[in-house]
C-alpha cells in the first residue's frame, strides 16, 4: 500500500518518520518553514544537524510551500513543536481538501496548549473542524527510529478504521504499531512525561542516584494517571506505551532533550540557559505550567509537577524542591488499599 504523505516539520522526528515511511514504500513530501532549510535538506538528503547519519532516498520531496506539502495528501503528519501547532494548522487550512475520511491529520507533537489547556488533537480540530485526527506516541527516540532499531508505539484515533489505516501505513519489521481509542489519555501521557523527565534530569544534575530516578518515574506516572483519570481517561493507557513506556525512555535516555535540559538546571543553569544549550525545543518547559493548571482545575494533587513549576518559574533551588518532596506528609502508597486487620 503506497500512500501520499506530507510531513510538516523537518526536525529530527520529521526526518526519522520520513525515513520509516519511504522505506515502507510511501511517497513523502517534507515541509520546512524556511527555504534556506529546504536547500540544506536537499543537499544533505536529511537534517544533518538534528539527525546526522540518516540519509533519505532521492524520492523524498522537500518544500517550503505549504500547498505542495498538504494538497491531495492521504496523510498529513504534524511534527512541529506543540507551541506552534495552532499556527501551523492555520497555514494548512486553505490547502486541505476533504475527501471522505482523507486526509488523516496525524499529530506527533507532544504538549498542552498554554492558554486554552487543550491537548493537541483538540487544537487541530479547533482550527480544522471536521478533520479526521489521529495521534502517534510512545517510547520512540528519533535517533533510534532513524537507525532502524526496533521500536513500538501506539496510535490513537476516534475511529477504529482510521487507527487501523495508520497502523498499516506505519507498521514494519522494526516499527510495531498498536492502536487505541483513548486519544486524550495518550496525549496527556505524551505531554506530562516531559515534565517528569525534567525532574529526572534535575535529579541527575544534582548527583542523585538510581533510587531517586526510580522514585520520580514511579510517583510521576502516578501523578499523570491520577490527573488523566480525573479527566476521564482510561487507566490502562498510563500502564502502556504512551504512559509508563514513554516516561521510562524519556527519563533514562540522553537522547531526551527534556532530561538533558533538566541535568543542566540541576547543575545550576537557568531554564533559559539550559534550553539554549540543548538547542532543541524542550517541550516539558512549555507543558509544565499547563499541567499544573489542569491539576488545579480538576483538583488533583501533583507534587512533582508543582515543584517543577516552582523551579522553572519561581527560581526555586532544585535541591530545596527535592527536599520538599521528601518531607511531605506521611501517606499510604495507594489510597485504594485497606488493611483487613487493625
Amino acid at each position: 500500500m503506497s500512500e501520499s504523505i506530507g510531513i510538516i516539520g523537518a526536525g529530527s522526528w520529521g526526518i526519522a518518520l520520513a525515513y520509516l515511511l519511504t522505506n515502507n514504500g510511501n511517497d513523502v513530501t517534507v515541509w520546512s518553514r524556511s527555504q534556506e532549510s529546504v536547500e540544506k535538506l536537499k543537499i544533505n538528503k536529511g537534517n544533518a544537524e538534528k539527525l546526522p547519519g540518516v540519509i533519505l532516498p532521492d524520492s523524498v520531496i522537500y518544500t517550503s510551500n505549504m500547498e505542495e506539502a498538504v494538497k491531495g495528501k492521504d496523510i498529513i503528519v504534524l511534527v512541529t513543536p506543540s507551541s506552534t501547532i495552532r499556527q501551523t494548522c492555520e497555514l494548512m487550512k486553505p490547502h486541505i481538501e476533504y475527501n471522505g475520511d482523507r486526509p488523516v491529520i496525524l499529530n506527533c507533537s507532544k504538549g498542552i496548549e498554554k492558554d486554552s489547556l487543550m491537548i493537541m488533537s483538540d487544537v487541530i480540530l479547533d482550527v480544522l473542524p471536521g478533520a479526521e485526527v489521529a495521534i502517534l506516541s510512545g517510547p520512540s527516540h528519533a535517533e533510534e527510529v532513524g537507525k532502524g532499531l526496533p521500536t513500538t508505539i501506539v496510535v490513537g484515533a476516534f475511529k477504529k478504521d482510521t487507527a487501523r489505516y495508520i497502523q498499516n501505513v506505519f507498521m514494519s519489521d522494526v516499527f510495531r504499531v498498536y492502536i487505541s481509542p483513548d486519544m486524550q489519555g495518550i496525549e496527556l501521557g505524551a505531554a506530562l512525561k516531559n515534565v517528569v523527565a525534567l525532574a529526572a534530569g534535575i535529579a541527575d544534575g544534582l548527583g542523585y542516584g538510581d533510587n531517586t530516578k526510580a522514585a520520580l518515574i514511579t510517583r510521576g506516572i502516578t501523578e499523570i494517571a491520577r490527573l488523566g483519570m480525573a479527566m476521564g481517561c482510561d487507566f490502562e493507557t498510563f500502564c502502556g506505551l504512551s504512559g509508563i513506556g514513554d516516561l521510562v525512555v524519556t527519563c533514562a535516555s540522553m537522547h531526551s532533550r527534556n532530561r538533558r535540559a533538566g541535568i543542566l538546571i540541576g547543575q545550576g543553569k537557568t531554564p533559559e540557559e539550559a534550553m539554549k544549550e540543548v538547542n532543541m525545543v524542550v517541550e516539558g518547559v512549555y507543558s509544565a505550567k499547563a499541567a499544573y493548571e489542569l491539576s488545579q482545575k480538576y483538583d488533583v494533587e501533583v507534587p512533582i509537577i508543582e515543584q517543577i513549576n516552582q523551579v522553572l518559574f519561581e527560581n526555586k533551588n532544585p535541591r530545596d524542591a527535592v527536599n520538599d518532596l521528601m518531607l511531605r506528609d506521611k501517606k499510604l502508597e495507594s489510597s485504594s488499599q485497606q488493611w483487613n486487620r487493625d
